[in-house]
């Protein structure tokens, strides 16, 4: 599962979890892990702001998950990236997948492109479990945002993706700008 469903700040600053509208990654990667019993999770999320802080989101994680009734034995933080290329690279090193093996990748499907080119670049095969849908599909690009707000959000939203692929592609960080599944 890759991190962006905790509040990091609010959460270091409250000392509890404080979860965000992508928080259907967590709750998705719960529901996935009582299905597969004995599948391993890998929670990748470090600390991505620009000023320094200790909080790192994969620690929060970890303390949920395990208050969600998940065994610690199969949770692995990794805690070092900073970015989706770098949640690729380390996920990869912690996991070292094998053939044959199955690693499904949990997150927000706006940024399941971006995360599957970032994935594949790592060499990290994968297969997409997108969740935390914003739209309810082609309806949506036709009818107005109900509010002001929810629109700018969206907006915000696609364009920070938009440019995010065409930078990774344009700096070599993945080989497609529009990753197929």
């Amino acid at each position: 599962m890759l991190g962006g469903a905790i509040s990091l700040d609010v959460s270091a600053s409250r000392g509890g979890v404080a979860l965000n509208e992508a928080a259907e990654r967590i709750t998705a990667t719960v529901e996935l892990a009582r299905r597969y019993p004995n599948a391993r999770i890998i929670f990748s999320g470090g600390n991505n702001f620009l000023l320094a802080s200790d909080a790192v989101e994969a620690a929060i994680a970890v303390r949920e998950f395990e208050a969600l009734g998940i065994a610690h034995e199969r949770i692995t933080a990794e805690e070092q990236s900073r970015n989706t290329v770098e949640n690729a690279v380390f996920s990869r090193l912690l996991a070292n997948p094998q053939p044959g093996e199955r690693w499904i990748l949990v997150t927000s499907a706006y940024h399941m492109p971006r995360a599957v080119a970032a994935f594949r670049a790592a060499g990290f095969p994968i297969e997409a479990y997108p969740v935390d849908w914003r739209t309810r599909g082609p309806v949506d690009a036709l009818t107005p945002f109900p509010s002001l707000g929810d629109g700018l959000r969206r907006t915000d939203t696609a364009v920070r993706e938009w440019v995010g692929l065409l930078a990774y592609r344009i700096t070599g960080r993945t080989a497609e700008l529009f990753p197929a599944p």
